[in-house]
Order: structure tokens, then sequence, then C-alpha cells
């Protein structure tokens, strides 16, 4: 037992400790020092402020009790009299502390049990500190290990200067380990928890397949070729985007390597995953395009706004392009973080034949016109009535066919039509008693009056006091399932940050906050980089949103 020991021996016990766990020497001494201090306040009584000092250099231990120094004293074990402080030190004052020498402390076996356990206790406490503080900054490092145990299916391993685990959920499906297997794995968290510090491992992870890349091609490690996205099936599929920097470089052909001896380290790591190594683009189109591999595509329909693409490909694709059991689109959906619909050329003939049907008949009944005038109606991409009625008039005159006249008597029909359904719909509004305030809210129309009025949202303080959810509705999972729960404007496609103007338009109008608190704080910029900056992002939206890349 250290505490026990003679001078020489306490040192050489403390260095011995320190190798052992890897920590300071300062650590173990002061350790040593609290234990000395626990056992002598068990001794003299624990309200005693007692002092333990090794010399670290000597071994010797220098035991010392503080007393404070007071008027009058109630304590004679931790309280000492104004003179007779002044008598051992002439500068004392109120409040001070007077430092009295203690005699060497004779330990019994249970100050010696219990100073041990204080040494312990805090030696571990230090071990753990450093181990978090060594695993902490590597986080997204690939460490190799030991199988040290499996517990429940988690596999706990030994990294030589700390434990890691991998739980049963981030190995490799159908991967089995033994004690004693070497294990490659990747850090994704380490956190603090009141047992010590956790390591998490993992072998599913997407970085985890990069990270392999990156040990296996040297253009990647040298930054060269850049790793854009990751998306893994575990065991199963993966696809990987990647970019060069250098033109004469091809990247997927460096990451494949010579007769694919890079790739198959990386696959044989991963239990055999089949990775699909293809060229990242800036460009959204041909950056799906390339993620559906092998599958060949024949058009892509971008909708920046609802964030989705249509994919169209041949009939004998479809299933190619799906996967089994939709992994292949749904890999492609993970790497490019767009939600991909695909369909046969067949379907979207049939889409699109129904959709010119619709939009016929539409006008047909709405303008009161034949066939083939709202056939042409809809073949010059006029989707709607109100698009008919306030486009330039020289638009609808330019249709074959057509002349000014024609054009007029169109435009008149539409604006008349849509007179009387706003009529209808303001008829509509004021029987379900909404009030007149609310159509002073910017942005909405009366068809959306009309919905709100049917959602019990029938004044100003009712629109104020809803949440955006309210207006678009939410999405929630429930037993396993995604269920959508529309909300009072969902069918007239208003954006959470439509509904959320609208709201706060509400809560101005009803008093219940200023329109200063609306004005966001702005920060003092250079104006015109960023008014053309904004018009450039403005112009690629508009171009990029429905455009049709054909392939």
């Amino acid at each position: 037992m250290a505490i026990s020991a003679n001078r020489l021996e306490l040192l050489q016990i403390a260095d011995a400790v320190a190798r052992e766990k890897t920590i300071d020497r300062s650590i173990v001494i002061a350790a040593m020092e609290d234990a000395i201090q626990k056992a002598a306040r068990s001794r003299y009584g624990s309200e005693t402020e007692v002092r333990a000092e090794i010399n670290a250099r000597t071994g010797e231990i220098k035991l010392q009790r503080l007393l404070l120094v007071v008027d009058e004293v109630e304590n004679t074990s931790t309280e000492i009299g104004m003179k007779d402080a002044l008598v051992r030190n002439p500068a004392a004052q109120l409040g001070d502390f007077i430092a009295e020498p203690l005699p060497p402390l004779d330990f019994g076996r249970i100050a010696a049990q219990s100073a041990k356990q204080v040494i312990v206790q805090k030696v571990r406490e230090a071990e753990r500190d450093r181990q978090y503080d060594e695993f902490k900054d590597r986080i997204g490092e690939i460490v190799n290990g030991v199988v040290k145990r499996v517990e429940y299916g988690n596999v706990i391993v030994d990294l030589g200067r700390g434990e890691a685990i991998v739980r049963r959920d981030e190995l490799i499906p159908r991967e089995q380990f033994r004690t004693g297997d070497r294990v490659r794995a990747y850090i994704y968290d380490v956190r603090r928890e009141q047992r010590g510090p956790q390591i998490f491992l993992s072998r599913t992870h997407p970085q985890f397949m990069a990270k392999l890349f990156a040990q296996e091609v040297p253009e990647i490690y040298d930054n060269v070729i850049e790793i854009r996205a990751v998306a893994r099936d575990p065991g199963s599929r993966a696809k990987i985007a990647v970019i060069s920097k250098d033109s004469s470089i091809d990247p997927v052909g460096a990451c494949v390597g010579m007769r694919g001896s890079r790739v198959q380290a990386v696959v044989g790591e991963l239990q055999g995953e089949k990775i699909d190594i293809i060229p990242w683009s800036a460009d959204e189109a041909t950056f799906i395009v390339n993620a559906l591999q092998p599958a060949e595509v024949a058009k892509v329909v971008v909708d920046e706004d609802a964030e989705r693409i249509e994919v169209v490909v041949p009939d004998e694709q479809l299933s190619l392009a799906i996967g089994r059991r939709g992994q292949n689109v749904r890999l492609a959906s993970q790497l490019t973080g767009w939600a991909i619909d695909i369909m046969t050329e067949h379907d979207e003939s049939e889409r699109r034949q129904k959709e010119f049907a619709e939009r016929t008949q539409l006008f047909m009944d709405a303008l009161n016109v034949d066939e083939v005038v709202g056939q042409l109606l809809a073949s010059e991409g006029f989707a709607s009535v109100e698009e008919v009625a306030y486009v330039e008039r020289d638009e609808v005159a330019s249709i074959e066919g057509f002349d000014g006249d024609t054009a007029d008597e169109i435009q008149a029909r539409a604006r008349e039509y849509l007179e009387e359904v706003e009529a209808k719909l303001d008829g509509e509004r004021r029987e379900l008693g909404v009030s007149d305030d609310l159509r002073a809210i910017p942005g909405l129309t009366t068809a959306m009056l009309v919905a709100l009025g049917k959602d019990e949202i029938r004044t100003v303080e009712d629109l104020a006091g809803c949440a955006t959810d309210d207006l678009t509705g939410w999405t929630e999972r429930a037993n396993g399932e995604v269920q959508r729960h529309e909300g009072a404007l969902s069918a007239h496609d208003v954006s959470r940050a439509d509904a959320e103007a609208m709201i706060m338009a509400a809560r101005v109008a009803a008093g219940w906050i200023s329109p200063e608190e609306l004005e966001p704080e702005v920060e003092e910029t250079d104006g015109d980089s960023e008014a053309d900056e904004a018009g450039e992002d403005e112009a690629e939206g508009v171009v990029a949103t429905g455009v049709v890349h054909e392939v």
C-alpha cells in the first residue's frame, strides 16, 4: 500500500501507476495527497481542515492543520484566537488561516483501505479524462483495434489506449466477430458519460467508406480528387460521387485502380458491398442521370420549388432504374438529395395526354369555346384561365388561327368567368362568416378565405393564433409509417414561408406585435454585389424550375 510505504517507495509507486495508466505523475501524487487528507480528517475530526503535501523529489510527507483566525474561539480544532495567531505570524489578520504542523499518521487497516479507494477513484477519473481528451478530436477517423468481447451483439473493441463499442446496428449485416479478431471502424461519436467516456464506432456510416477510399486512393488523400457524396445500403450496395480538381485525372478511373485493385480493397473490407463510382456534376439533371446508372434515362424534369425530380426511362429500363426493392432509386435519392419520381415513357405519354385533355375541357367549359380552340390554348402551354385572362394580348393573338379580335374575345370571356367565380366564392365566404378584415391580409385570395372559413378560421384574431402547420399541414411517423395531416390551405399550394408571412401580418393587424418587430436586422454590406447575386440566383431559379432536359 502506497500510504504505508517509505518515501522512496512512495515515488516509485507513483511513477509506476502513471506509466501504467498513461497519466501525468502529478495527478497520481495529488490523489495520494487527497487520500492522506481524508485519513487525517478521520483521525482529527471531519470538521478539521487538513492539508497534505508530498515533495515530488524527496517523497517527504508534510501534514498541516489550517486554523481560522477569529476574535473569539468556539472550536479549538478549527479556529485560533487573534493573540495566538499574531505570535505565530505577526502579519496575521482576521479571516486568515494559520498552518499548524501535525505529527505523521500511523494508518490503520480501515484508514489505509479508505485511502486506497480515494487513490483508485482519482486515478480512474484522470484516466477517463485522458481518454476523452485523446479521442474527442479524432471523430471522423478510422481506427484499428482488437475485439475484446461481444455482448448481446455489440462488439467491444480494445484500441490500446481505450475501449470502444460497435453497436449491433452499426455492424454490416451478417457480419460476425469473435474475441481476438482485428477490426477497422469509423469513430462517429465520443461522449462523456457517468461510467466514463464512450467511444462509438461504426462500420455502416457512409463516411467509413469515404475514409477507406482516402486510404486506398492517393489522389483523394492529396485532395486532387474530392468525394462529394456517399450513399450506402450497408452490406449490399453503395454509390459514391467523385470529382477531380485536375482535368487530366479521371476521378472514376483513379478510384477503380489498375484492374480494380483499389475499389476491390474497399469492397473486401465492406464484406463484398457492391460500389458504383459515378462522376459528380454541378448540373442536377446530369448528376441524377449519373446516379441512376446502370439504368438509361430518357428525360429529366426538375421542379426546384417542390424539390422533386421526375425521371423518364424507357419501358424496358424501369425495373433496372428502380432496383431490387427500390434500392437503386433510393440510393440515388440519398446521393443527390432530391426526391426522385420514376416513370416510363408510356406512363409519361398517358399522363401528358390526360393533362392535355383536362386543360382542354377546362377552357371549353370556362370560355364556352369548341374543342379545337381549347386544344390550341392547351397546346400553347396555358394551364389555367388566369393565364389566358391576364397574359399579353399579342401572345394569344399569335396562336395559329387566331387574330386580334379573337384574342380580345377569349380574354374578355376569361375575365368574365373569373369575375363570376370570384363573386360566387365571395358569397360563400360571407355565408361562412369570414370577416372582411381578413381580405386585407397580403397573399390571401377569396378561395383561400373560403378554405379558412371551412376550417373555423373566420377573424384576424383566429388567423393570428394559428401555427404554420395549421395552414400548410404536417407529417408524422406512426407505427413505422409516415402520415400526412392536411392544413387549412393545403389544397392551395401555399409554402411554409408564405403561410408564416400571412400569420405574422395577421398578428400585426390584430395589434399583437408592431410592424417594427418584423423588420430583420440588415448588416452593412456591398449592396450592389448582393443585388447582383440575388438577381443571378433568381434568374437561375426561374430557368431551372420546370425545365425539361433531354438526355
